[in-house]
């Protein structure tokens, strides 16, 4: 209990961690090989689920054609053509983030096991760490394009609607047998939430709050050394730059769903002054959707323990 206590309130993090996690080139080492390669098998479809999610476009004009004229067949059977592939779609995307809570868990277990702490398994499995960093750059992309998305509930809940009212009618349904209810539901709820991937993943790093807590604070302490003048030299691709700032803002989010008092608290581990002022420094263009991340999808930016100081640097 007193090491669990320990880690939960990150009271080995005072020194900071002193060696360069390195994004560009880390290798499995033999003994992360199982892991990583069970999550690359995940990860390796991430870019594939992006781009389908880019390039979602919805059925919105079928609908309101099919909704103006509800006794016109023709256009309800355009409207639930249309919809059909597209709710396909969005159960790929569910599914997808089942396999990733499934491949953060396994990744987790492996970077908070003993006998090692938080710090020392960065510093070892960087290959791993790396896939930690991944899964929180997807997520962060992902949630933003599904944001700035309605066509997405709005289609999803026409399936239901037309797909209940066929139901009712005794009407044989295409693409019922695809998403039951059962899996509707569960989409429902997924898609219900403004940062669906997000809640994922803080649910299942919940079930390790006292090491990820941990795991977070080294994590946004590793990626803001990184982009400091000394270490941002050591970059070769001007993309790794961009990938460190989204992972520093993902591991603020995540701990700051996870841990009880938040990443804003005076108390917290995670210097919040030091992470903005490095967003800040970036040209504006590049950097506004991760500020408007740590405005928007944080939990406790608002409350009454975090300091003026730094609710005044996010307005």
């Amino acid at each position: 209990m007193g090491n669990l206590l320990k880690v939960l309130t990150c009271t080995d993090l005072e020194q900071g961690p002193n060696f360069f996690l390195d994004f560009e080139n880390a290798q499995p080492t033999e003994s992360e090989k199982e892991i990583y390669n069970q999550v690359n098998v995940v990860l390796k479809d991430a870019e594939g689920i992006l781009e389908d999610l880019q390039s979602y476009r919805g059925a919105g004009h079928e609908i309101r054609e099919a909704i103006q004229h509800p006794a016109d067949e023709k256009l309800q059977e355009k409207a639930w053509g249309a919809v059909v592939p597209l709710v396909g779609k969005l159960k790929k995307f569910y599914e997808f983030s089942q396999r990733l809570e499934a491949a953060l868990r396994g990744l987790l277990g492996a970077l908070t096991s003993t006998p090692y702490s938080p710090t020392q398994h960065l510093e070892r499995e960087q290959a791993l760490a790396k896939q930690f960093a991944e899964i929180l750059h997807f997520t962060l992309r992902f949630d933003e394009l599904k944001m700035t998305n309605p066509a997405i509930q709005n289609d999803f809940s026409y399936y239901r609607r037309t797909l209940s009212r066929m139901r009712i009618n005794n009407v044989p349904a295409e693409g019922e047998n695809e998403v039951n209810n059962e899996l509707a539901n569960r989409m429902s709820l997924f898609y219900a939430e403004a940062t669906p991937m997000l809640k994922t993943l803080s649910d299942a790093t919940t079930k390790f709050v006292s090491e990820a807590v941990a795991l977070c604070c080294y994590s946004s302490s590793c990626c803001r050394r990184d982009l400091s003048k000394e270490y941002r030299s050591r970059f070769t691709n001007e993309e790794t730059v961009s990938f460190c700032l989204r992972v520093m803002v993902g591991v603020i989010i995540l701990y700051d769903h996870v841990h009880p008092v938040g990443a804003f608290a005076k108390t917290s581990k995670i210097d919040m002054k030091g992470c903005i002022k490095v967003l800040k420094d970036q040209p504006p263009n590049s950097v506004e959707g991760l500020l408007n991340a740590l405005r928007y999808t944080t939990k406790h930016l608002n409350d009454e323990t975090t300091s003026k100081q730094i609710k005044s640097m996010l307005q």
